[in-house]
This record gives structure tokens, C-alpha cells and sequence, in this order.
């Protein structure tokens, strides 16, 4: 593979991913889509954290069909990341980036878990994710 001449500006698109070559700093990533970044972040946390059995993300939205049929998936308000706590407790985290706000669904939904004796919280970073998951005992 030929190298290419660092000082110059190259910006290649992969997936959301913007990376550029400087000659002072390296490589350089800039995420179109903060949220994106957050997702994965708190994910990756989340299946390393020793009191999470199980997580996976959950899409809602919808989508017309090559019909013409509008399709629809998920619930209002449910959660981004779905899961198990070791102890049996659910877990529902809805990630936002920074300065994101939660929509009247989606907290109406986090305090459904929290009174059913789960675990809901708001997740920007794992630092998030580490303050809310009690530890095991």
C-alpha cells in the first residue's frame, strides 16, 4: 500500500468515521454522529462490567417497506441498551450525547424500571455506566 503525504489533508469516509493524516498529530477521528459514539463507549462497558449478565441495544423507530408500508419497530420510549443484572435485575440505559435531553417517553419509561426494582439511568460515558451499576457483592 502506498503511503500517502502526511501533510496534506485526506479525509476518507468509513461508516460515520472521518480520518485525516497530519503530519504533527497523527490520525485524527471526528464522529459526525456524537450519540453514535457515546452507544458504543457505553456498550462496550457494559459487557466488560462484572455485575451485567447480558445487554443488547434496541432499535424503535420505523421505515416504509419496498411496498410502500410503513413498518414499525419497538415502543415509544423504550430504552437504547436492554439487559440483565447478575442479581436478576433489568437494566435499561438510554444513551445520549452531552447536553442531550430525555423525550416524556423515555423518562416515563425509565421510572417504569426504577419502580419495578430495576436499574434505568441516562448514560453519556462510561463513567456513567460505573456510577449507576451497583457493585457485586
Amino acid at each position: 500500500m502506498a503511503h500517502e503525504n502526511l501533510s496534506t489533508e485526506n479525509s476518507v469516509r468509513h461508516g460515520v468515521l472521518r480520518w485525516r493524516s497530519d503530519a504533527r498529530t497523527g490520525p485524527q477521528r471526528k464522529n459526525d454522529r456524537p450519540e453514535a459514539a457515546c452507544l458504543l463507549e457505553v456498550m462496550k462497558t457494559l459487557r466488560g462490567h462484572p455485575a451485567v449478565a447480558w445487554v443488547e441495544r434496541q432499535n424503535s423507530g420505523g421505515f416504509k417497506d419496498g411496498l410502500g408500508q410503513f413498518v414499525r419497530f419497538g415502543w415509544p420510549g423504550c430504552s437504547d441498551i436492554l439487559g440483565q443484572l447478575r442479581d436478576g435485575r433489568i437494566l435499561a440505559v438510554e444513551v445520549k450525547a452531552p447536553g442531550g435531553r430525555l423525550s416524556e417517553s423515555q423518562q416515563i419509561f425509565l421510572n417504569r424500571v426504577r419502580a419495578a426494582g430495576g436499574v434505568a439511568f441516562v448514560a453519556t460515558s462510561a463513567v456513567d455506566v460505573i456510577r449507576n451499576i451497583p457493585e457485586m457483592p
